[in-house]
């Protein structure tokens, strides 16, 4: 990123503000100009650095870093590492054996992440995928009637004092 054209525009508008004032000012305006030049660009600089760590905080862990080379100004972005491929809880890839009529539709399903944790640990226990393990517990409650997961024991009653559902479908 070549500074010239900012440092250029910021001469032209001294030099216009100082006409103002008279042919004195103006004279005094270009003498100033050439010394405050690398100043200028410091500042230029110091802002454009300033920016890349707000940038930084927003794209952590990955970060954006200003490098200078000569005259010019470049800058280095490092992208956040890809985000691992994590079990997909809610993509309904394959239903459950007694439940297979031929197709399959996939899902979105939003959860709480300790409770996203305990599906996954219950489903390492039975053996199966979180999906499978998903698919009989829906199965199970839909089945039964009841709302509780396969491995869970069942309650005598429907609801138990004190539960309550909330959420949206489509």
């Amino acid at each position: 990123m070549d500074l010239t054209p900012f440092v250029e525009q910021l001469r032209r508008e001294l030099t216009v503000a100082a006409e103002a004032g008279g042919e004195d000012a103006r004279a005094l305006a270009e003498r100033l100009v050439a010394p405050l030049e690398s100043s200028v660009r410091l500042a230029l600089l110091n802002a454009l650095s300033v920016a890349a760590e707000e940038l930084t905080g927003q794209l952590a862990p990955g970060s954006v870093d200003v490098r200078l080379r000569g005259g010019d100004i470049g800058f280095a972005v490092t992208q956040p590492p890809a985000p691992e491929p994590a079990a997909q809880p809610a993509a309904v890839a394959a239903p459950a054996p007694d439940t297979d009529d031929g197709s399959t539709i996939r899902i979105t399903l939003r959860l709480p992440e300790a409770l996203k944790s305990r599906v996954e640990d219950a489903a390492a226990a039975s053996g199966s995928s979180v999906n499978t393990w998903l698919v009989r517990a829906v199965s199970g409650a839909l089945d039964t009637g009841s709302r509780t997961a396969p491995s869970e024991p069942r309650r005598s009653s429907r609801w138990s004092p004190g539960e309550h559902v909330t959420g949206w479908a489509r």
